[in-house]
């Protein structure tokens, strides 16, 4: 329905624009949510572009800029003069002016900062100055702040003459001498029972904060756990100096899921969006992988090569490999991505290895006998009897069974603790995924497969 909606918007537009009706394109966009309004830019033609965004009101000018897609923010920046382009600047916060400035090349990033204002350079140089991924590469210096002696009602009056600046004002930090004391919702302010009452006599003093370096998805996590809707960030020595708002948490956790499942799939990630990506960007980003497991499949090749006497005495063994692999490589697949979600949301740590060991063991056992048991029905059903292979015997079938119930083992046993040992030597646990951990399987169930038959069939 909404898809729908946005089409009629688009075509209605479309119309106003050739007939030059320009006031009622106005009056269309300013009722629309500056999300649903760069949606519909990023569809149109970009020769409309500067002069469609040229109707909209100041502040809805600087939401929906914000909102773009990277080329037509570029788009706009080209078109505006340096006073059209200060004025958006200026309305941006400061955190989404850093993220401009991250997706801009440095020809359009010089012009930017050329114009905006000192403080908002000297935020932007702050924030670029943190490690990526950090939370003060994500923060914002735009908050509240109170002192402890102010009244309530004075503390109302700071905030209705600083707040309109700020990105949020439901929260309020006091500070003395740049240091996070405590904290101070709208709600208690209002709700104070004298306006005489000090900000230090209803602030909450047992407050969570996170410092610069904190790692992102930590911060993410965070906000999840407590239910938060801004969280403070203060420096090693416990000065405030910025906050991270519920809405950059939920774009921290968008960028990590969507890395966590390119490095799953076996690509490298990317900071474009696929209908962004050019042929050649999705190239460079698979291709390294792609080698790396074509290369690591040799130890496979390898294997086979070294039991080519038995494969060649009993050739039925090898229609049993593909099955043999395949379902080693999901058992893995199964236990790494189980283990790499509990890593990424914090349930599970390095101290908990041999819990997770014994758990996905004990799910291995089962699960390898279960298998066991239909796989020697199928091999004596559909390869004995029904496709009339007399080389498919009871011997042959208990080989590949006991081969199935061990690989599914120690891929289990592979694919849950390979992550966390990633994690703890220091590497993103979404490396040992599926592509990894199949191409280790892969080559331990041959073996398996190899030595039980030598040690029953030869």
């Amino acid at each position: 329905m909404a898809e729908r909606n946005i089409v009629t918007v688009e075509e209605t537009l479309k119309i106003l624009l050739e007939g030059r009706k320009y006031a009622s394109v106005k009056d269309i966009l300013t009722t629309m949510n500056p999300s649903d309004i760069a949606a519909i830019f990023d569809d149109l033609d970009e020769q409309h572009l500067p002069m469609l965004f040229r109707l909209l009101p100041k502040d809805l000018a600087a939401e929906t800029f914000v909102e773009m897609e990277p080329d037509n923010q570029e788009l706009l920046i080209q078109s505006f003069s340096d006073t059209e382009l200060k004025a958006v600047i200026n309305e941006l916060y400061v955190d989404d002016a850093v993220d401009l400035v991250e997706e801009m090349p440095a020809n359009v990033v010089r012009r930017i900062l050329a114009q905006a204002a000192p403080s908002m350079r000297r935020d932007i140089n702050q924030i670029l100055h943190y490690p990526e991924d950090s939370a003060g590469s994500v923060m914002t210096t735009e908050y509240v702040w109170l002192k402890a002696d102010m009244t309530v009602e004075q503390a109302i009056k700071h905030i209705r003459t600083t707040g309109v600046d700020k990105e949020t004002i439901y929260t309020c930090y006091v500070t003395e001498r740049r240091k996070l004391v405590g904290l101070c919702s709208i709600k208690d302010l209002l709700l104070a029972k004298d306006d005489n009452m000090l900000v230090s006599s209803i602030m909450e003093t047992n407050f969570i904060s996170v410092t610069t370096h904190t790692d992102q998805e930590e911060v993410a996590q965070m906000f999840s756990k407590y239910n938060l809707l801004a969280l403070p960030v203060v420096d090693s020595e416990g000065r405030m100096v910025g906050i991270i708002t519920v809405d950059d948490a939920m774009d921290v956790m968008q960028e990590e899921v969507t890395e966590d499942m390119e490095i799953m799939a076996g690509m490298t990630p990317s900071d474009k969006t696929y209908l962004r990506s050019t042929p050649i960007d999705l190239f460079i980003h698979r291709i390294p992988w792609l080698l790396i497991l074509m290369i690591s499949a040799t130890f496979t090749g390898l294997i086979i090569t070294g039991f080519e006497t038995a494969l060649s005495r009993l050739v039925v063994l090898t229609a049993f490999i593909p099955m043999l692999m395949d379902t080693g490589g999901n058992s893995g697949s199964q236990s790494s991505v189980t283990v790499i979600r509990a890593l990424s949301l914090g349930e599970v740590e390095f101290e908990d290895i041999g819990k997770v060991l014994i758990k996905e063991l004990c799910t291995a056992v089962l699960c390898g006998i279960s298998l066991a048991v239909v796989c020697f029905g199928k091999v004596m059903l559909v390869d004995r009897i029904l496709l009339s292979n007399p080389d498919v015997t009871v011997r042959v079938a208990l080989v590949v069974c006991a081969t199935m119930a061990l690989t599914v083992i120690v891929a289990k046993g592979i694919g849950c603790s390979l992550p966390i040992i990633a994690k703890k030597l220091g590497f993103d646990p979404a490396v040992m995924a599926s592509p990894f951990i199949t191409t280790i399987v892969d080559a331990l169930s041959l073996l398996i497969y190899f030595t039980i038959t030598k040690a029953v069939l030869m």
